[in-house]
């Protein structure tokens, strides 16, 4: 199988995951579940999901263990999407080649169901079926996944992102932006597929930390590229966004070149880690498919 394959297993178990716990939810039929459903089954490529399972197979833990954290992580990317395109944010209309969320909705079903949609990613953590998932374990994944949306992580991130809208950012600046708002959740993916196998997973959260951070450095890299090179039709968002918004991205600061240069880079660094864990006898090959997919892409 190859890695397309594989991917789009993922995005068929990942979003059947998703149909699970929102179905229950109550209210359906309303147009606040129904921008549930929209905002975190429209589409999108399931990096996150694919992060879960990939990392946690690799310590053999099965992928009916795994549905609920891929489920709680993409959970909260769709509620972060739901807000990023808000009019007091990016002001998006476009999303996955559909009507951003609060355009078919209105903004105060888009803002509900981004609420929704976050404080589900907590309650499928806390409560879903987790095979063999030690209660230690579990309580540190709830965690894990908080800090990474928080202040600390992705909203500190748009934070940032927000206050430098209009402003010359130097490089540094512009990482620790990305490194919150992009690179928190990836990181946070790679760490709940390594705890839900315990201590196995624990010892290899230095390394996978390491790969992590690189690959989401350089999916944020790839993004920005695409936001000059790609088209909108391609994209499914509206091409040359970032600059409309007058952001600093990698191309404008480093130019188109060395920004490419820059992500091969990171990817090699990604690679780099995964050999240490190759030579722990671990099966890295999805993980190292992902890395090379993400410079690979283009939307």
């Amino acid at each position: 199988m190859d890695f397309i394959q594989q991917l789009q297993v993922c995005v068929e178990r990942a979003n059947g995951a998703l149909r699970r716990f929102i179905e229950p939810q109550p209210f359906q039929n309303t147009p606040l579940v129904e921008a549930m459903h929209y905002g975190a089954l429209l589409g999108g490529k399931r990096l996150r999901p694919f992060l879960v399972y990939a990392t946690g197979e690799m310590f053999n833990i099965s992928p009916q263990t795994l549905d609920a954290p891929a489920a709680a992580i993409e959970c909260i990317h769709a509620y972060s999407l739901i807000h990023d395109d808000l009019p007091a944010m990016d002001d998006d209309d476009l999303r996955r080649g559909q009507p951003t969320c609060h355009i078919k909705f209105g903004e105060a079903s888009a803002i509900l169901a981004g609420d929704a949609l976050q404080t589900l990613a907590f309650s499928i953590l806390s409560s879903a079926p987790m095979p063999d998932v030690s209660d230690r374990d579990r309580l540190a994944m709830v965690a894990e996944l908080a800090q990474a949306s928080g202040v600390a992580g992705m909203c500190g991130g748009q934070a940032l992102d927000l206050e430098a809208e209009g402003q010359h950012v130097d490089l540094a600046a512009l990482e620790r932006i990305h490194r919150h708002k992009t690179g928190a959740l990836i990181r946070a993916a790679v760490r709940l597929g390594a705890l839900s196998a315990g201590e196995r997973g624990r010892d290899a959260l230095p390394i996978l930390d390491t790969y992590a951070e690189s690959i989401g450095l350089a999916f944020q890299v790839q993004d920005d590229i695409l936001d000059v090179v790609g088209d909108t039709a391609t994209l499914g968002k509206r091409q040359g966004a970032d600059q409309q918004l007058g952001k600093s991205t990698y191309p404008a600061l480093l130019g188109l070149e060395q920004a490419r240069n820059k992500a091969r880079d990171l990817i090699d660094d990604a690679r780099q880690s995964l050999s240490q864990l190759a030579a722990q006898s671990l099966d890295i090959s999805a993980l190292e498919a992902l890395a090379n997919y993400i410079i690979q892409r283009d939307k």
